[in-house]
């Protein structure tokens, strides 16, 4: 991993908080969040569902609702994409930054072939004629170990298993080679298996193509395989972020403890409770409620994100 000290993020996120107006209840997905990702770093987001996770992923490339306001500062090589044009929007997705949704069934396109779906990907943003496409992602196709890749060329997606059409997936998130890919949740629903060879897959990817990631993930043996640092995200906010190692071995925030415990080769323990609604979030500890070291403190006063050790950040009272 190289120095961090000596390099500049990639993408770098300030004081982001995004929001949903739903008639009259505001919903604070994203709350006050700030994070860097580096050249060739895996970063992994964890928390259980609904904590934000992919909202901050969508915030990034701008593709939110109409009702929906974000806030802050997300610059990546410089350009601050929240005050981006269309244009330049459109010139920055998949190009720049690509993304590998989390839904196969909701992200491909169920009337065409596959083939030409991720071919349109590269046309719209490379403009290489049809046959280049082609070849290229025949060539793609290959790369991702996708059986008889010619003949995949003219699948619909209900023609293929559900390992292929993560590799279609996968092929459209990096077709145009891009600097920074987002992946959403790639192992949800899938068996342990298959789950392995997505892992595999895009440990493949971000290695022998030196590309930045930003993995947002519920499964915490995920991001133990494939990311250098890992940010634990709970009701909207970063409680928890270190080195993968520090995070998973050390862990200082109770959250991150609980969620580690409820593995189930740490006794399958669940955590108790609910997490707090994204609109009406508490003025305290957001875990509070739900924490077994819970401080009289934390009912009241909201505790910052502090380094707790040398780059490993902490948002606990009791971690003081």
């Amino acid at each position: 991993m190289l120095n961090k000290q000596v390099m500049s993020p990639l993408l770098s996120i300030r004081a982001l908080s995004t929001c949903f107006q739903i008639q009259e209840t505001v919903v604070k997905a994203v709350d006050n969040v700030s994070l860097d990702i580096y050249p060739d770093e895996v970063l992994a987001l964890v928390g259980e569902t609904g904590c934000g996770k992919s909202v901050l992923a969508l915030s990034i490339l701008r593709l939110l609702p109409e009702n929906s306001l974000s806030e802050g500062s997300i610059l990546y090589k410089g350009f601050e994409i929240l005050e981006g044009s269309n244009e330049e929007l459109r010139a920055l997705r998949g190009r720049e930054i690509g993304m590998i949704p989390q839904s196969q069934a909701s992200s491909l396109n169920p009337l065409l072939k596959v083939g030409w779906q991720v071919m349109e990907v590269l046309r719209l943003h490379t403009k290489v004629r049809k046959p280049d496409a082609h070849k290229k992602v025949v060539e793609l196709f290959s790369r991702l170990q996708l059986p008889e890749p010619e003949k995949r060329m003219d699948y619909y997606p209900h023609q293929l298993s559900g390992g292929m059409r993560q590799r279609v997936l996968v092929s459209m998130g990096v077709a145009c080679n891009p600097n920074l890919i987002l992946v959403d949740e790639p192992t949800k629903g899938l068996d342990a298996v298959l789950r392995m060879e997505v892992v595999k897959l895009l440990g493949r990817q971000a290695a022998e193509n030196n590309r930045s990631m930003l993995l947002i993930t519920h499964d915490l043996s995920v991001a133990a395989l494939l990311a250098d640092r890992i940010a634990v995200m709970y009701a909207g906010e970063i409680v928890e972020m270190g080195s993968s190692a520090g995070v998973l071995k050390i862990p200082r925030h109770p959250y991150t403890q609980s969620l580690l415990d409820s593995l189930p080769g740490r006794g399958f323990k669940p955590i108790p409770g609910f997490s707090p609604s994204l609109s009406r979030i508490p003025p305290g500890c957001r875990f509070q409620p739900r924490c077994r070291v819970a401080c009289s403190k934390g009912a009241a006063l909201h505790p910052d994100l502090r380094e707790a050790d040398p780059n490993h950040y902490v948002r606990c009272f009791h971690a003081d």
